[in-house]
């Protein structure tokens, strides 16, 4: 049986959803591709790499279904941001991890087939490149019995990176893969799932990366733009955000 929640809430949040999706279009140009693998029924943990604050808004807006939140403790203590993360039903976990109430209120929510959005590279990532994978979603995955579904986000580092005080435009990328399977999640071990995990993202992330920079997809690491000359480069000290983030100049790439 799934979360009882107001009327209220769930038309308000349908309104936020297709606010976010129309602001997206205009603002990132955003494009998602392997919606198909998301599940109609039943519940999945979905599993995105981190790139931005922008992460739980732009992987939320894709999915036609609800999707539980996790946020820390602390920021339920800001008036500003306390009510709208109550507002959306959102999950409060300690800074460090989940924390025993956080479990169980997951555990709880995927057990009553409802998906929950968790970042297993356990923070944002310094230079938008994926990070390797926090073994802690394999407790949770094994005991709810529940599947892996990949998530990747390309070009919302390039964004709002956490060293820029204010988000501006470029292009964003989401790819969404195939399901590690409820039985696979049961047989394998944690090491086994971690790593299979890593795998799936960072071919779901090749892939986002290869569409947003308008490169052929061809396996390996994250591609790098051969021909720089033809975009326009910020003054950010990342090589990474020097190499795949063309900066705002009336053109989106």
């Amino acid at each position: 049986m799934t979360r009882k929640r107001s009327a209220t809430q769930l038309i308000a949040y349908r309104l936020l959803r297709h606010t976010a999706r129309l602001a997206a279009v205009i603002f990132w140009r955003i494009q998602c591709l392997g919606r198909h693998h998301i599940p109609r029924t039943g519940p999945a943990l979905i599993c995105a790499n981190h790139q931005s604050v922008l992460d739980p808004i732009l992987v939320g807006m894709q999915f036609n279904r609800r999707l539980n939140y996790l946020a820390r403790r602390s920021l339920f203590e800001n008036r500003i941001l306390a009510s709208l993360i109550r507002f959306l039903d959102a999950i409060p976990i300690e800074r460090e991890g989940m924390g025993l109430d956080g479990l169980r209120e997951t555990l709880r929510r995927l057990h009553a087939g409802e998906l929950v959005l968790i970042f297993p590279e356990g923070t944002r990532s310094p230079d938008g490149r994926l990070q390797p994978l926090k073994p802690g979603f394999c407790a949770v995955a094994k005991r709810a019995e529940v599947p892996l579904l990949p998530v990747a986000i390309d070009g919302a580092h390039c964004s709002w990176p956490r060293y820029q005080p204010w988000p501006h435009p470029a292009r964003i990328v989401l790819v969404i893969g195939p399901c590690i399977e409820a039985e696979q999640v049961r047989r394998w071990a944690a090491d086994q799932l971690v790593q299979e995990l890593q795998q799936r993202l960072a071919a779901c992330h090749q892939q986002a990366r290869s569409i947003r920079l308008g490169l052929p997809y061809c396996g390996g690491n994250a591609p790098v733009d051969h021909h720089p000359k033809t975009l326009r480069y910020g003054s950010v000290d990342s090589p990474a955000h020097f190499t795949n983030c063309p900066t705002w100049h009336g053109t989106q790439y």
